[in-house]
């Protein structure tokens, strides 16, 4: 029989190599920011083109989180992290003959494969973390799980540019640029697969399987939960896919790519900052509260980017990760929060949400391209996602009355 303090221990434990894939997605989604700027000169393409970066990469999102839920459904959630682990190297590995070939479609599908991957890691580690513990710090664990994620999303931009950005002889040398970074990635993916293979994992979801009939968006928290987490990933995605171009306007900073891009970790150092303090501060003030000063702050620093030129602008930019550093947990948290039984089928639908990094950056990427608005208006578009998370955080969390009563029904 099992006692208490060997079930904490195994929770813990468990808690432990689920931050392991936090780290990776986010090595993962924050060198697509080093990608961006690199393939934008080697294949000479405007804005909106090279955005098809991150509508590949985030499309997956919205494609695959069924499949990978049916998937997980059959298979469990342990094989499910192994299969999602394989696939994400398998498409680390696609960048070899893309680079071979210097195709951009190639490159694409090598990304789209790689978010495929991460896809079937978060149906199960966002739900698994949330309910890996007491349900009333949900949200504190979310957030230290974030902050994992939000140390590779500051380190990995950092060897990126060290590793791949540059001044190139050859197309064919700046291709082969990318290499390193995904072969490494590759071999991480693998690794941390084979470890999941082995190792037993606490089954704390047992329950939760059996399915849940009737539409979940009937929840009023839920539906306006799922557009603001779009929202959010939204917005989060295109300024961070925007600051190495941003910084490099004459009228902001004048920087070259190289330099540019070693203020990324400022903007995603922030978002880890903001996630390892957030947690301590969600032990004793509510998410809606954090969630409402945090999206209040966001909305006023992109306001000041769009207002304002040259340095001020620069720092209001990158100063939004920080206050972006709460919000997936806590809108996640908000959003499922008394749904019961539906609670794992609300999840499901929740991890769709990273669509919005898919459809925002190329939509930011269109305007930017649009000669009377350009990078600098651009940022409107980030401006009005949060305005929209502030609403939610004031009144779009709020339950119908009598509304939660049908979870028991």
């Amino acid at each position: 029989m099992e006692t208490p303090t060997a079930k904490g221990n195994n929770l813990k434990i468990a808690f432990g190599l689920m931050t392991s894939l936090f780290f990776m997605w986010g090595a993962i989604v924050s060198l697509n920011d080093i990608l961006i700027p690199h393939f934008k000169g080697l294949f000479q393409m405007n804005y909106t083109e090279t955005m098809l970066i991150q509508f590949s990469f985030f499309g997956a999102y919205f494609l695959m989180s069924i499949p990978a839920s049916l998937v997980i459904g059959k298979i469990g959630y342990k094989n499910g992290i192994v299969v999602g682990l394989a696939i994400v190297g398998i498409g680390c590995l696609g960048f070899l003959p893309a680079s071979w070939l210097i195709s951009y479609p190639l490159f694409l599908l090598a990304l789209f494969t790689m978010a495929t991957g991460n896809v079937f890691l978060q149906v199960v580690a966002n739900p698994y973390v949330s309910i890996l513990g007491p349900p009333e710090t949900a949200s504190s664990r979310l957030n230290f799980a974030q902050g994992i994620n939000s140390l590779a999303t500051t380190l990995a931009p950092l060897m990126g540019a060290y590793l791949i950005l540059g001044t190139y002889n050859s197309p064919l040398e700046a291709a082969a640029a990318v290499q390193g970074p995904y072969i490494g990635l590759a071999i991480f993916a693998f690794l941390v697969a084979g470890v999941f293979a082995f190792i037993k994992l606490p089954d704390v979801m047992k329950g939760n399987d059996k399915k849940i009939k009737g539409n979940v968006l009937k929840f009023r928290r839920l539906r306006l939960g799922v557009i603001a987490l779009t929202l959010y990933v939204g917005a989060e995605v295109a300024i961070g896919s925007f600051i190495v171009n941003y910084l490099g306007e004459p009228y902001i900073a004048g920087f070259a790519e190289k330099k540019a891009a070693t203020y990324i970790p400022l903007y995603w150092g922030g978002l880890m900052v903001g996630r390892f303090v957030g947690s301590a501060i969600l032990q004793k003030v509510s998410a809606q509260k954090v969630l409402l000063i945090a999206s209040l702050a966001s909305f006023v620093l992109v306001a000041i980017t769009v207002l304002t030129t040259g340095y001020i602008s620069m720092w209001a930019m990158l100063s939004v990760g920080l206050f972006n550093s709460i919000m997936w947990s806590n809108i996640f948290a908000m959003a499922i929060d008394g749904l019961g039984k539906y609670t794992i089928k609300a999840s499901g639908i929740l991890v769709m949400a990273p669509v919005g990094g898919a459809i925002f950056p190329l939509l930011q990427g269109v305007l930017a391209d649009i000669s009377f608005i350009g990078l600098h208006l651009s940022f409107i578009l980030p401006l009005l996602c949060y305005l929209f998370i502030f609403y939610y955080a004031v009144n779009g969390y709020k339950s119908v009355p009598g509304e939660l009563e049908l979870v028991e029904a």
